[in-house]
């Protein structure tokens, strides 16, 4: 009897002893939410002007919508109410930037390029990230997607890089076989262009300016000339408590909605370079932004 006594101490210890250590492991820390940036391109959202407002194309021009592959970003701020300036957010993210060119400038070979869908940022979501955020604001630097070219009655395909931030050192860049190497920093508006189908490579830079950067804020919080910080409102405020349990996922749909404009020599709606035609814009028009948790 003695012996039994022992014996179902013993089990009953190592129960104990199990069950404390099992707690234990499935009751240490909780791994941190996340807040996921993903990047969505949209054909048929509102086409909007540097204000914006609803735009249409000038006469004179002529627009088309590109079928955009991939695209990246150098900043992405959270921002309280429509009175927060840039940069007095919630700054989540800034891309990394070099002087080898000169001028200070985002480093396009450090770049962080996504396409459709895809997770641009995975942020951990802290104490410090907590607030109630009416509006995004997310700076654009680089963009590449197909675009058509008519040329002696014909229609071409070709892809466009198009560079959107305020200022990039390019090392070289490719599209397909062709490498444009340019070694220097570019302003924005620089773009390159390749045939798909034959040898063909050109570059060139768009007007000062004339990239579209819509800012429905412009009067409370303007973004300074030549950058490509676009500004969208979130339905309802994003509100984070910085000790959220599961991630949150924001999805930031950009209008492609004839995003590529040029000007008409011919006036048939066609982009005939070889014409005179030459690119005038190609910034995004507008930012919606969504989230789920």
């Amino acid at each position: 009897m003695t012996k039994l006594i022992k014996l179902t101490s013993v089990l009953f210890l190592l129960a104990i002893s199990y069950g404390f250590f099992s707690c234990s492991s499935e009751d240490g820390p909780a791994e941190p939410a996340n807040l996921i940036i993903k990047i969505k391109f949209d054909p048929n959202q509102m086409r909007l002007n540097n204000l914006g407002q609803p735009s249409v194309i000038p006469n004179g021009n002529a627009a088309q919508t590109p079928d955009m592959k991939s695209i990246s970003a150098h900043y992405l701020e959270l921002a309280p109410s429509a009175t927060t300036l840039l940069g007095q957010g919630k700054v989540l993210y800034h891309a990394p930037e070099t002087d080898l060119g000169g001028a200070m400038a985002i480093d396009f070979s450090q770049a962080k390029i996504v396409g459709q869908n895809e997770v641009f940022l995975t942020i951990p979501i802290t104490a410090q990230m907590a607030g109630s955020y009416e509006w995004v604001r997310l700076s654009l630097s680089y963009q590449s997607g197909k675009i058509q070219v008519f040329s002696q009655g014909t229609t071409y395909t070709g892809t466009l890089d198009s560079f959107l931030g305020y200022n990039t050192y390019i090392g070289s860049h490719s599209i397909g076989n062709n490498v444009f190497p340019v070694n220097a920093n570019r302003l924005q508006g620089y773009w390159a262009f390749a045939l798909d189908s034959f040898p063909y490579m050109t570059s060139g830079q768009a007007p000062p300016g004339a990239t579209t950067v819509p800012n429905p804020l412009f009067q409370t919080s303007p973004v300074p000339q030549g950058s490509c910080v676009v500004t969208g409102k979130f339905e309802n405020n994003l509100t984070l408590v910085g000790n959220e349990t599961s991630d949150v996922v924001v999805t930031l749909s950009l209008s492609l909605n004839n995003s590529f404009e040029w000007t008409e020599v011919n006036n048939d709606g066609k982009y005939e370079p070889s014409a005179g035609e030459n690119v005038v814009d190609m910034g995004l028009r507008g930012m919606i932004p969504s989230y789920i948790r």
